[in-house]
């Protein structure tokens, strides 16, 4: 029966409870609406042994049997029935908590799978025993019990794109103001560690610190302002799950690692107490700590062979028959996943987990793990899936072949592509064959590059008219070793040949996405680029060879890197923070990356890549799961658009997928016969700033201190004069017998001049820009305990004129004598000495004065 083809598959408001699903029956998806909100289940796939060493078709991962989740369809039951009844039975905080997060009157409305997760939560953490539902809490302690004793994990499903870093925030929100609230009360803590599978996330995670000028607290609102300033006193560390790998305490050669023995290998290494110490450091005496895990997938216990299968009777498990590559790939994921738990636990020994938050889009086991494949986390507590989202409008519908007119059996050929191509193209780590000559593609992947590429450059001439966002649209190609994607990347934005005695530059085959200048060169800015996101990921350093593959893209990005930025150095930045800064600014306008169209990856691109311009997507490497599909797709599932139509709700937008056996809702593939609310871009004209008008929402008051101008002019008196009388720069050491040294204070010259300047400026304005006022009721007296005098008050929004003034003078003032260097300021004498000389007082005397 051919698939049910669905013009428009939004069917829900995003920021209420689904009230309408389409049909699944034994083919698949039907074109069928039925009222009600879907139960959630999942497919539990079951590969047949004929297809050992294919692909599997979606078919073959789907037919088996549909598994309801009846923990998470009881779980939703109760918490549906305890949202209509008023939210009862949960502390004065969390109340006002959940009336400010469910206000339709918002003006960051947020989505109801967002507002659920938090609910689901709450109601098992603060009223399900109340109601009789301690039943909750026994499953949970049972399932964690079979695959992570000891830990108290409990895990919520949202689908790429739904919003896991804002219910992340409310989480956090949440327990801290409970806490600082009521002390005592064990249900919550205001420590939180948030861990992530890789650098990318961790950086975006910034957002989850109060104090972060981006936070989600603030820009969406997610509490109250009363509540924002105690949300600060909450303790935040986050990192990537590399942090728990022991680091080396001590350098040895292997040839003494190996005399000692492994009995020793502690006096190398950290113990795992030293590494929680290391990592959790700036938690300080905190117990019991919140554990978030994000893309919590990555996170499990292997489980032992003996060990039980949650969800399936033992007949259902059989033996998994894994490939050469699947197991290599198995291997490292379970590598990975053993040090991620491993320091979870380590964590527990020492410093106690209260709860362990679980995020992820995909909380499955794969294979490889010891459980079926496909199996959903037994802690799963609430689902809202990539069906759910799609019907919600929520992410990008992704479209995939469903015929063509070379089609054999019943699979396009570019969707079914890794199986027709995986022979003819180079295989990891075979030198010979390392892409050395013209590059050559099989026909099928030649032919599904152009293909995709066609409908890009459509959707590029829509940005080209303004139709789309500030930067261009984004193709990205995934492939599965480094001699594969180097080959596409040279066909794709061209490579170097050597033609008699000179090396030219031969022409990509994709215009849009040609590196070369059409003249035998380079251009100056990449259209496409080339990365391996796992080595980025890790934090450590980039293979030799990726590196020689990507020096060119990395020279150019360093001469992007100063022009756009001229007061900084290039150089200080290592080859990977640059391809990273690339890599995670794509899409974002202003940045290194905003210009990029292309990216060919050398291995899966990582979660949290999270891209809203992407719109075509290539696979050319093997997908042996639905899950692996789900991820690869999930880095093209964020909207560009967030404005409502008529209806309130949202407007369907696509991303376009080749060469990865995916489906969930085939539809008609042109988004232009679908009714589109018609919206006008608004921007300010730079000529007209002084017209501009701002409209702002109170929330609350705030002290205008006025404005202050602060000029300086420099006299004799203003000059300092460093030089060796005052610090020698060498030191050479002697024993009375031996060899000598020589020590020098080199380490001071490795901090950049600018921390210099903030450290001289915050100096001046704390002790020469302060107003000494009395108060209305005495304090106790500070003296001789380093506190500050009482009256004393300071104007930190003086501090950019006090930082110009203070380099200016740098520049002007300051005399380095006797191959000195200004970062001898850092020193604490030195500074006191530099700053009267930079102070209002000695050096800027009368010429100083304030004006309103």
């Amino acid at each position: 029966m051919p698939p049910a083809v669905i013009e428009n598959p939004i069917l829900n408001s995003p920021f209420d409870e689904p009230t309408r699903h389409f049909h699944f029956d034994d083919d698949g998806i039907t074109n069928e609406i039925t009222d009600g909100r879907r139960k959630s289940a999942y497919f539990v796939p079951i590969a047949a042994p004929k297809k050992k060493g294919k692909q599997l078709a979606f078919q073959d991962l789907t037919a088996d049997r549909l598994e309801e989740n009846d923990l998470v369809n009881r779980i939703r039951q109760r918490v549906a029935q305890w949202r209509i009844g008023g939210y009862l039975g949960v502390t004065p905080t969390t109340a006002r908590l959940l009336e400010h997060w469910s206000d339709p009157d918002r003006a960051r409305r947020l989505f109801f799978c967002q507002r659920e997760a938090l609910e689901t939560v709450i109601y098992i953490t603060e009223v399900a025993h109340k109601f009789g539902d301690g039943w909750i809490a026994d499953r949970l302690r049972e399932a964690n019990d079979q695959s992570n004793p000891g830990l108290p994990r409990m895990a919520m499903k949202m689908a790429t794109g739904s919003g896991k870093t804002v219910v992340m925030a409310m989480l956090i929100a949440w327990q801290t103001l409970n806490k600082l609230a009521a002390k005592q009360d064990k249900r919550f803590s205001d420590s939180f560690l948030v861990i992530a599978p890789g650098i990318t996330i961790r950086d975006r995670l910034r957002v989850l610190l109060p104090a972060d000028p981006g936070n989600y607290y603030e820009a969406l609102s997610l509490v109250p302002a009363q509540d924002m300033p105690r949300l600060g006193e909450a303790r935040i560390v986050i990192t990537n799950f590399h942090a728990f790998q022991p680091r080396e305490k001590v350098k040895a050669s292997k040839l003494a690692k190996t005399m000692l023995g492994k009995e020793n290998e502690g006096a190398f290494t950290e113990s795992p107490g030293e590494m929680v110490r290391r990592v959790c450091r700036d938690l300080g005496k905190s117990k019991e700590v919140i554990v978030l895990n994000d893309e919590a997938h990555h996170c499990y216990r292997r489980r032992p062979e003996d060990g039980p299968s949650p969800g399936l009777s033992p007949p259902q498990r059989g033996e998994e028959r894994l490939s050469a590559d699947d197991k290599a790939e198995a291997k490292v994921r379970e590598e990975e996943a053993r040090i991620w738990i491993s320091g979870i636990e380590a964590i527990q020994q020492k410093i106690g987990v209260k709860a362990i938050y679980d995020l992820s889009a995909t909380p499955f086991f794969l294979r490889g793990s010891g459980y079926s494949e496909g199996t959903l986390f037994p802690w799963v507590v609430s689902d809202f899936s990539l069906i759910d989202s799609i019907e919600a409008g929520i992410v990008k519908v992704p479209r995939v072949p469903v015929s063509d007119d070379a089609m054999v059996g019943d699979m396009p050929t570019y969707r079914e592509l890794w199986p027709r191509i995986r022979d003819e193209l180079p295989k990891k780590g075979r030198k010979k064959e390392a892409i050395t000559s013209d590059p050559v593609l099989p026909n099928e992947l030649a032919g599904a590059l152009v293909s995709l590429y066609g409908h890009y450059k459509e959707a590029f001439g829509r940005w080209e008219r303004g139709e789309g966002g500030e930067t261009p649209p984004v193709f990205i190609v995934v492939c599965n070793n480094t001699n594969v994607s180097k080959l596409v990347f040279d066909w794709i934005a061209g490579w170097e040949k050597q033609i008699g005695e000179e090396i030219r530059v031969q022409a990509g085959q994709l215009e849009l996405f040609r590196n070369d200048d059409a003249h035998g060169g380079w251009l100056s800015r990449p259209n496409t680029i080339l990365v391996d996101s796992q080595q980025l990921e890790s934090g450590g350093a980039m293979s030799a060879d990726f590196k020689k593959m990507a020096a060119r893209e990395i020279d150019e990005f360093k001469d992007e890197y100063r022009r756009r930025f001229p007061g900084r150095d290039a150089d200080e930045l290592t080859d990977e923070d640059l391809l990273r800064e690339v890599m995670n600014t794509v899409g974002k306008p202003g940045k290194l990356g905003s210009d990029v169209r292309c990216v060919v990856s050398v291995s899966m691109l990582t979660e949290g890549w999270d891209a809203n311009t992407v719109t075509h997507i290539l696979g050319v490497r093997a997908f042996s799961t639905q899950l692996l599909c789900e991820q690869v797709v999930g880095r093209g599932l964020r909207r560009m658009s967030y404005a409502v139509n008529d209806d309130g709700m949202f407007e369907p937008e696509y991303a376009e997928v080749y060469g990865v056996p995916f489906s969930f809702i085939p539809t008609t593939g042109d988004p232009g016969k679908i009714t589109k609310r018609k919206t006008t871009r608004v921007k300010a004209l730079e000529e007209r700033i002084a017209c501009e008008i701002e409209f702002p929402r109170l929330t609350g008051y705030r002290y205008d201190f006025g404005t202050e101008r602060l000029e300086a002019e420099f006299t004799e008196d203003s000059t300092l004069a460093l030089s060796t009388a005052d610090v020698p720069l060498l030191t050479e050491s002697m024993p009375i017998v031996g060899e000598g040294s020589i020590q020098t204070l080199g380490e001071l010259q490795t901090h950049r001049q600018a921390e210099v300047a903030f450290g001289i400026a915050k100096l001046v304005l704390e002790k020469y820009l302060r107003e000494d006022e009395p108060l209305s009721q005495p304090l106790p007296s500070t003296e001789g305990r380093g506190g500050r005098s009482p009256g004393l008050h300071f104007k930190p929004w003086l501090f950019p004129q006090v930082l110009a003034i203070t380099k200016r003078w740098m520049a002007e003032c300051l005399i380095l004598k006797d191959h000195t260097f200004p970062q001898l300021l850092l020193l604490p004498e030195n500074a006191v000495h530099a700053a009267p000389n930079a102070s209002v007082t000695r050096s800027f005397g009368q010429t100083m004065d304030r004006r309103p």
